[in-house]
Parts: C-alpha cells; sequence; structure tokens
C-alpha cells in the first residue's frame, strides 16, 4: 500500500532539502528550480519503508505566487507534511497552507520544525508550541511536531519514525478504505513525449489497481485511451494497485484532452461538469469569483445563491457553482475556492451534485432534500445518496424515478384506462404528467410511461389486451356469433393499405361501436385516429416498411408514401402513431428508429 503526503509550508523553510534527508531523492526536478534553489512547480520523491509499504511524497511550492501549483500536488494528498523553519517561525505561506490544507479537510500530518540546528533551543519549542496552537482550529489539530536539521541529521530518524504513525493512520481512516474501493482515476498532473514512445501522463492512482493494456476514459472529453506501459518509481510493472504515483505510457491517437486537470478513469460516475451543486465550508456572497480547485484542474467560478440557484442548507452554504470550462467531478469529491483578494479568500466545499436539476426540476430543490443528499455525502452512503439525488430531481434516467412522481404517474394511469382505454393513450397521458412533474424530455417520458403501465399489468391492477387496457375484474363483453360475423367483416375491409372512412365500414359491415371496441381490445384492429383504423396485419406490413426504411436513412413522409403507393394523410398518420409509440423518433432530417423501436415490429 502506498500513501501520498504532500509538504506545506513557506518559501525557503527547507521542504525540499528535508525530503532529500530522507528519501536521498531531489525534488527539484527543472533546471530552474535547482538554479534558483527554490521548487517552483510540484516535485516528486518516494521512500521505501521496511514493511513493504512505501510514503510517496509530493514537494511544493511555498511561494506566494505559486499556491495554484501548489494546490494541484494537494488536492491528490492523503496527508501533510508541515515544515516551519525554526528561525523564521510562521509566515504568511505557512498560514495559507494551513487554511487549504483545511479547507481540503486533510486529516492527519506531521510537523517538523526544521533548522534546529540554527537556533537556541528555546525558540525551537517556542515555534513548535506556536504550530501546535495554529492547528488547533484546523483539521489538523493534535498533529505530533519533531525538531529536525537537514543539515546534521538530527531529528530526521524521529520524524520517520512520525511517518509510519502518519501512514497507519491513514490506512485506519475509513475514507482511504472506501476510496481505495472504488474504480481507477488518476488526476493527470504532467504530460510529456518520450521520442518513441509516445504520450506519458503521471499522476496519482486512487480507486482500483490498472493493468497493463487496460483501456481508460478521458474526462473531460470521453475519449478512450489504452495503456502501452505502466511504471512506479521509474520501473515497469505488470499492474499497479491504487493509491500512488504513478506513470502511465498511452498507446494509439493522442487526444488533445490530455492536459493536466483531465482524469483517467475507469469510473462511470465521473463526469465532466461545468455547473456544480455545492455545499460550501461558510457562506459566501452571491455572484462572488474564485478560482476553483479540485484535484489537479482548476477553473474560474462563480457563487450562485439567488433565484433559480437557490440553495438552502442549515448552514446557509448551499450553493451552485459555475464553471467557465468543464472539470472532471463525482460527488463527493472535495475542492478549494480562492480568490487573491476579498473575504473569504480561502473556501473548502464538497460536491454533492455534478448535474443539478434543471428546468421544472428545480423547484424540487427544497431544503430538507438538499440536506438529506448533503447528509448522505457526507457520511459516503452510495445508496442513500442515489435515493437522495432521484429524490431532489424526480426522475433520473435511467432508473431513477422519485416515490412521489411514481406514485403519481400510477394513479393517472389507473384513472385514465375508465376514461380511455388505448394504450397509446394512458402511456401520452402518464408521459406529459412526468413532464409536469420533473425535468425529462418527450421520448424518455414515454419510455418511463410505458414502464409505469407496464409495472402494472405485471401486478395485476391492469389487463392489457393487444392495444387496450382495462383494470383488472372488469368483464370482457359477449359477443354472439352473428356479431362476430360482422367483426370479421370490418377487419376484412380494413385490411388494405388505403382503408376506407370506419364509420362507413363499419356502418358497411353491420359493426356497432361496441363490437369495434372490443376489435381494438382484442388486438385486430389498430385506430389511429377517430375516423382512421386499419386491420391489424395490414398496420404491422406498413409500420414494418417503416421502420426498414428508416433504419437505413431516415424517412419522410413522402419517400413512405412512393413507397407504399398511398396517400400523404394515410403516411403521416401512421407515422404519428409510431412517433407517439417511440418506435419511430422523428429528427430535422426525417424519422429513424425509436427507443421502443422492436426487433420485431409485431412485438410492439
Amino acid at each position: 500500500m502506498t500513501v501520498v503526503v504532500g509538504t506545506a509550508g513557506h518559501i525557503d523553510h527547507g521542504k525540499t532539502t528535508l525530503l532529500r534527508a530522507l528519501t536521498g531523492i531531489d525534488a527539484d526536478r527543472l533546471p530552474e528550480e535547482r538554479r534558483r534553489g527554490m521548487t517552483i512547480d510540484v516535485g516528486y520523491a518516494h521512500l521505501s519503508l521496511p514493511d513493504g509499504t512505501e510514503l510517496d511524497f509530493v514537494d511544493v511550492p511555498g511561494h506566494d505566487r505559486l499556491v495554484g501549483n501548489m494546490l494541484v500536488g494537494a488536492g491528490e494528498i492523503d496527508a501533510a507534511l508541515l515544515v516551519v523553519a525554526a528561525d523564521d517561525g510562521i509566515r504568511a505561506q505557512t498560514l495559507e497552507h494551513l487554511a487549504l490544507l483545511d479547507a481540503l479537510a486533510v486529516r492527519h500530518a506531521a510537523v517538523a520544525v526544521t533548522k534546529a540546528d540554527l537556533v537556541p533551543r528555546d525558540r525551537v519549542a517556542e515555534v513548535a508550541a506556536d504550530v501546535s496552537a495554529r492547528l488547533s482550529a484546523t483539521t489538523l489539530a493534535g498533529s505530533p511536531v519533531v525538531s529536525v536539521s537537514a543539515t546534521t541529521g538530527e531529528g530526521v530518524e524521529a520524524l520517520g519514525a512520525l511517518l509510519v504513525g502518519l501512514r497507519d493512520r491513514v490506512l485506519a481512516d475509513p475514507a482511504y478504505v472506501a476510496t481505495a474501493g472504488r474504480p481507477s482515476r488518476l488526476a493527470i498532473d504532467r504530460v510529456f513525449r518520450v521520442k518513441g514512445r509516445g504520450v506519458v501522463v503521471t499522476g496519482t492512482l486512487r480507486g482500483g489497481p490498472l493493468e497493463k493494456a487496460a483501456s481508460l476514459r478521458v474526462v473531460p472529453g470521453d475519449a478512450a485511451v489504452r495503456l502501452r506501459e505502466v511504471q512506479v518509481h521509474g520501473s515497469t510493472v505488470e499492474h499497479v494497485a491504487g493509491g500512488g504515483r504513478t506513470a502511465l505510457n498511452l498507446a494509439g491517437q493522442e487526444p488533445d484532452m490530455l492536459v493536466r486537470g483531465a482524469v483517467l478513469t475507469t469510473d462511470s460516475a465521473i463526469r465532466a461538469s461545468d455547473r456544480l451543486l455545492v455545499r460550501l465550508a461558510v457562506p459566501v456572497p452571491d455572484r462572488s469569483r474564485f478560482r476553483l480547485h479540485l484535484g489537479t484542474a482548476a477553473a474560474e467560478a462563480s457563487v450562485g445563491r439567488s433565484g433559480r440557484d437557490a440553495i438552502e442548507l442549515p448552514n446557509g452554504a448551499g450553493a451552485i457553482l459555475r464553471l467557465h470550462e468543464p472539470v472532471a467531478v463525482a460527488i463527493g469529491d472535495r475542492f478549494v475556492l480562492r480568490r487573491p483578494g476579498g473575504a473569504p479568500a480561502i473556501v473548502g466545499g464538497v460536491v454533492l451534485d455534478p448535474s443539478p436539476a434543471r428546468g421544472v426540476s428545480r423547484k424540487r430543490q427544497t431544503p430538507d432534500r438538499v440536506a438529506s443528499l448533503a447528509k448522505a455525502v457526507a457520511a459516503a452512503d452510495g445508496a442513500a445518496i442515489s435515493d437522495a439525488r432521484t429524490d431532489l430531481h424526480g426522475i433520473l434516467p435511467p432508473d431513477g424515478l422519485a416515490v412521489d412522481v411514481r406514485d403519481a404517474a400510477r394513479t393517472i394511469a389507473l384513472d385514465e384506462v375508465e376514461v380511455e382505454p388505448s394504450l397509446t393513450s394512458i402511456r401520452a397521458s402518464v408521459g406529459r404528467a412526468l413532464q409536469r412533474a420533473a425535468t425529462v424530455n418527450g421520448e424518455g417520458a414515454l419510455a418511463i410511461a410505458a414502464s409505469i403501465v407496464d409495472g402494472l399489468v405485471a401486478e395485476g391492477r391492469l389487463v392489457r389486451d393487444g392495444d387496450r387496457v382495462r383494470a383488472a375484474g372488469q368483464a370482457v363483453p359477449d359477443v354472439d356469433s352473428e356479431l362476430e360475423a360482422a367483426m370479421d367483416r370490418l377487419v376484412s375491409a380494413l385490411d388494405v393499405v388505403a382503408p376506407p372512412s370506419l364509420r362507413q365500414a363499419a356502418a358497411a359491415a353491420g359493426c356497432p361501436p361496441v363490437a369495434v371496441r372490443e376489435l381494438e381490445r382484442r388486438g385486430r384492429i389498430a385506430v389511429l385516429e377517430d375516423d382512421l383504423a386499419y386491420a391489424m396485419t395490414a398496420y404491422r406490413d406498413l409500420a414494418a416498411k417503416a421502420l426498414s426504411m428508416s433504419a437505413r436513412e431516415p424517412l419522410t413522409p413522402a419517400a413512405f408514401r412512393d413507397a407504399t403507393g398511398t396517400s400523404r394523410r394515410f403516411v403521416l398518420a401512421i407515422l404519428e402513431d409510431l412517433d407517439r409509440r417511440a418506435i419511430l423518433r422523428r429528427t430535422a432530417d426525417g424519422h429513424v428508429p425509436g427507443p421502443r423501436a422492436p426487433a420485431r415490429v409485431g412485438d410492439s
């Protein structure tokens, strides 16, 4: 197992020198960094412990102008090593780094008071006491403190022992254990090219293991990439467990979105979003502007807390964040909002929903529903999160349906069957009700409506007879032989591509309205309009032709008319009926197969 520890502290307080004393590795990898004696970009080192576990160190810049680079490293750490020089004491960047770690809710840390050989012992004790006092009001309260000198080696062994204890606390943390059980996720912090090998990306691997030749999704962008090679600490491996620093050599075409801040993942819950429902650590004014730091990504953000963005939480810290560009994000991700001027300058937060409710569903954003989601996210309870999001949205495709929305839709279906027993009509009524209750398009509403009616049939609440539906227990009318003969005559009259008027054909066949309804209940005829019906055999043939033609290219009414040899009136009625059933779907270019297109049209 590997634990990632990020350094923190003011410039020139000895973070990089201390890591060199601990690991033997110089984390200043850039020539300019070595020349200037300061960390400019994020650097890395590692330490193998006797029991086979490892510590990966992320060395971050301490200069105030490089806090953005600091957050690239801090966004992916498990614990912190806070470094304070004994001769200098706590300085501005010490406090800012501490505030950033607190905002990210980093709970595990060790403190090194460096340059202990340069000052008297009482000065070292004074700085250590000051640091402990500062930590007491943060998530790092109670972190152990040790004095060290990277120059003389004093205290380095004791710091090593503290780091072992730090590792143990991280590995026992339920949040760390839960992260290890998720699908793979690597937030890119470096991208470079190796001659003859192609593009290489590095980052901290979270979640489950990765193997050579695995396929990953790039977010944002959703491009697919394949792993040619996996390296850990410069050595090629066949597979790597999550938790540590990892380099991935990618095969195939290089997507444009392979940049710092993008995420490589197998986790379907991670998506690209530029609009987030969040819980902030403290309330901030509406329309405040910040820079958001999430993982290794950064984006300009504005805070919405009024009007359509009004989100109520008990502490007043609910908000909608609107980003200038999408970032890869998942429910429960922690982030930092930072700005150089104004108060507060640093605000931590957690993502409650990367796809907040839109349209009609916004009216469901009640304080209780948002609070339930926030509570579920805080508990990292996957089932509770799913239920709370569904309740908040009303409808959450593909399968989520809030209990109140489902119950109302079932009631409408049961009531509608008493008025109009047509399956198409019932589905349409339920679909319209779903669109009034939550944000869902017509196609999606019809699909959900169909599943609701099918569920009532499966429960025995409704009985389906062909394209007709009746309440369970409702009697089926008796039909004598003479009426059966009249019904057969009507079916024969309608078994053509251009049927006569339904009223005229029924009158000519001697078929009263009750018999017409019985034919429809039995599925022997399909009534498309008040005065237009087909024998089901003719309708199925026409529907099959329409579906077959639409599968080759978008089907226009003119093309369908020419193919069937009928008039525009008939083809429009058939196409509209197939649209209502979601067997076809109308587009700007013509009709194409819809979400309920069956393998055989007769199955519809």
